[in-house]
């Protein structure tokens, strides 16, 4: 073993030692910051607190190799002996059980966050103080049971809250605090029904004070400009909420870490994978993660594998392949694990994913210093609508992520409404994707046209900028004649073969959603003719499919850059139905933009082999996200995903002798596999790294050392 082996062998040894340490009273660490969560949260229903015990929980959260708890303390009911009067509580509650669940785990070395909801109060509370609760435009209180839905800006959130989360903090030495459903709320989550905006007096008369006199809305309309102002505000409100939450906190206790869903004043940054709704999008640990390490370096990501199938069916988990799947895809873009279910693992209604948690988070914590800390490799930053995509913004998006994932090009995804905070960022890359990417802010568009000026390159689709004109014709040259038009019948046609190099025996694709109709300056160059919808039949009298003088790409050349505009869903046909030449028409148009963009990372895998190229820095004790990087190599994750059929997960297939090879400025000192711990032969020449991966089951991970 050499000396840089044997100094890793050392750390590696010490980092697991430090893990089984017991957790101080004293101790008083960021501990979050090491970036190495195995996180498993038990959302406990409320009989499930006469029943749970603390040594079993310790118990088996060592045998999943779990170093964090989340559990319940507050909000909808006290699981502890709450004094306050407006908490409510929970009527199954063991006295001393959370205290003394708390103490057990620190012996054991497991950190404890607990949870709180405060979207949501007793009907007790309701009869005492109704004016803390939702009212729907329509007069309507939205209601679960016998909880209701409170209004962010009454008593209740304002005030109540802090004395609820302060009281547990002043008498539980607890590592942290976890919100579930902060925000605004117009939707009853649990039933599925949107009930519209708050109109409850206090949220009124809040609106009405930040805005100078302008009334609520009752409807969300994007059009109307109240309505965007009233996104402002709730922007504003909910972050000015969330920076006297920190100062309740850290005023207490410096160590306990703030996690929830929100981005501002918070430590860790909750997400969620999901199963809704179809087609399934089996790279949602991947999406969530890169999103937000990309877009919020200085936080840790904790991205929460949902065991439930729906809010109707929770004690029917997901399918083990996803669940690793998605755990997998959060090791490999530099989070933890992470496993939200229902209740704690005793008694468990199904017990299918017990093993690939345990296998996943054992494994992470074998070879916890090559997960964590990393930077990435990528040269092609998509650009996500919004921290939780939604609606046909995020089928665009989605569709873009799935051609490049398909390609394996290495893409990092940044959140539309940071461009101007992470415009020295964002200078690094040599092509920006806007997926159907609307409504940016005045910043936001200043840093798109200062990044083109200065040579990053731009491609967007669909009705990306469509508010925006002015921006739209000097980044793209474009202006609007029909921004929206059904493009089902149209087709298009592939007419340059130095472009599109994949449509040999093929001069007309079909379409269908959205195809803008745009014009384009007479200097730029035009491609992807629109041909006229036709006659679809009888077969006898199909055709009429001639040109309508308007193109689905236009090239238009700025002072530093080339940028390219698809105004059409290109990312949703290919999502909705994977059609391959869809891929084609974008990836040929990215090829041509960025001609490199597929020679870092060369591979004939399998398309569903999902790969994943970051820089790493050993994590060890040592080691946090404020650390800066020194590289110690890079490290290649494929996680195997050809056994998702679609609308079914099953066991991936094995895939054998997978040839790859990557640019690197370094010949590797060694090559070896986190899998096999076998060292791989490999070649190093003009640049490159080439070798071959003799097996793949689920996951490999090969780690390059300088």
């Amino acid at each position: 073993m050499n000396k840089l082996a044997l100094i890793l062998f050392c750390l590696l040894c010490c980092s697991f030692l430090q893990a089984q340490k017991p957790i101080l009273p004293s101790d008083q660490s960021e501990w979050w910051k090491r970036n190495n969560l195995r996180l498993i949260q038990m959302n406990l229903p409320d009989y499930e607190a006469a029943t749970i015990d603390a040594d079993t929980i310790v118990k088996d959260l060592l045998t999943f190799s779990a170093n964090t708890l989340i559990i319940n303390a507050g909000g909808i009911m006290a699981f502890y002996e709450s004094k306050l009067d407006f908490h409510y509580l929970n009527p199954y509650m063991k006295p001393g059980e959370l205290g003394r669940i708390v103490t057990r785990c620190h012996e054991k070395g497991i950190r404890v966050i607990v949870r709180f909801d405060f979207s949501r109060a007793d009907a007790s509370i309701f009869q005492k103080h109704p004016d803390w609760f939702y009212l729907s435009p329509a007069g309507k209180r939205m209601i679960n049971t016998d909880k209701y839905v409170v209004s962010i800006n009454a008593p209740y959130v304002q005030e109540k809250a802090f004395e609820i989360i302060a009281e547990v903090i002043d008498n539980y030495n607890v590592d942290g605090i976890f919100l579930n459903m902060p925000g605004y709320q117009t939707r009853n989550s649990y039933e599925n029904t949107y009930e519209g905006i708050d109109q409850n007096p206090y949220d009124k008369a809040a609106f009405k004070k930040w805005s100078g006199g302008l009334e609520l809305p009752l409807k969300e309309d994007k059009n109307d400009p109240v309505f965007r102002k009233y996104e402002d505000f709730k922007k504003e409100s909910i972050s000015l909420w969330s920076k006297r939450l920190h100062e309740t906190v850290k005023g207490r206790k410096k160590k306990v870490a703030i996690c929830t869903y929100l981005e501002d004043y918070v430590d860790i940054i909750r997400h969620e994978s999901q199963t809704h709704g179809l087609p399934y999008w089996p790279y949602t640990g991947s999406d969530n993660t890169n999103h937000i390490e990309q877009t919020f370096p200085d936080k840790i990501i904790s991205n929460a594998s949902i065991q439930q199938i729906s809010f109707r069916s929770r004690y029917n988990a997901a399918e083990p392949e996803e669940i690793a799947i998605r755990l997998w895809e959060n090791l490999a873009n530099g989070s933890g694990t992470d496993v939200s279910l229902m209740g704690d693992l005793r008694g468990y209604e199904d017990e299918r994913n017990f093993a690939v948690m345990k296998k996943i988070y054992g494994f992470q914590k074998k070879w916890e210093p090559y997960f964590g800390k990393y930077e990435s490799v990528a040269k092609i930053a998509v650009i996500a609508p919004g921290y939780w995509p939604s609606g046909l913004p995020m089928e665009e998006y989605r569709g873009i992520q799935l051609m490049l994932k398909e390609a394996h090009i290495p893409f990092d995804i940044i959140q539309d409404n940071h461009l101007a905070k992470l415009q020295e960022k964002l200078k690094k890359y040599q092509v920006l994707i806007l997926p159907d990417i609307q409504y940016l802010s005045a910043k936001d568009l200043q840093a798109l046209q200062k990044l083109s000026n200065e040579g990053v390159q731009l491609m967007a689709t669909n009705r990306s900028l469509f508010d925006a004109p002015t921006e739209l014709k000097s980044l793209f040259g474009a202006t609007i004649e029909k921004d929206v038009n059904d493009g089902d019948g149209n087709y298009l046609r592939p007419d340059n073969p130095q472009i599109f190099t994949h449509f040999v025996g093929q001069s007309m694709v079909h379409f269908k959603y959205n195809l803008g109709l745009y014009h384009f300056e007479k200097t730029d160059q035009v491609l992807l003719p629109i041909l006229a919808k036709g006659r679809p039949g009888p077969p006898e009298l199909i055709g009429g499919h001639d040109p309508i003088n308007f193109y689905a790409a236009g090239i238009h050349q700025t002072s530093q850059s080339h940028n390219i505009l698809m105004p059409l869903n290109i990312g949703r046909i290919y999502y909705q139905t994977g059609y391959e030449q869809h891929k084609f028409l974008f990836l040929d148009l990215l090829k041509h933009l960025y001609p490199a963009v597929d020679q870092q990372l060369i591979s004939k895998a399998h398309p569903r082999v999902e790969m994943i190229l970051n820089e790493y820095m050993p994590n060890t004790t040592a080691v946090n996200i404020a650390t800066p990087f020194r590289s110690a190599g890079h490290i290649l994750h494929l996680i195997n995903l050809t056994g998702f059929s679609g609308n079914t997960y099953f066991e991936p297939l094995p895939i054998l002798d997978t040839e790859v090879k990557i640019q690197l400025d370094y010949r590797p000192r060694k090559v070896w596999s986190l899998r096999t711990e076998k060292t791989l032969p490999f070649v190093y020449q003009s640049g490159y790294i080439s070798f071959n991966i003799a097996r793949l089951s689920d996951y490999e991970g090969i780690v390059l050392e300088r």
